[in-house]
């Protein structure tokens, strides 16, 4: 199966977002992400994560010049 999802668990998540394991608990509690219980292990789709990611993303603008970065 070549299609098949590459599913990672939270400390790697924890590992690829930078941040703490018990965030991304917390966001789970919250409905921010979602993943997938496996044998009582979460498992994220990392297809899935970098799109919400994108879907997250934010643009700054430059006080200095008004242009967007």
């Amino acid at each position: 199966m070549r299609n098949m999802a590459k599913l990672i668990d939270i400390d790697e998540l924890a590992d690829y977002l930078k941040l703490r394991k018990q965030t991304i608990y917390n966001w789970l509690h919250m409905g921010k992400i979602s993943g997938i219980k496996v044998g009582g292990v979460w498992r994220f789709d990392r297809k899935e994560v970098d799109t919400w990611l994108k879907s997250k993303r934010r643009f700054s603008h430059d006080t200095k010049s008004g242009v967007k970065q």
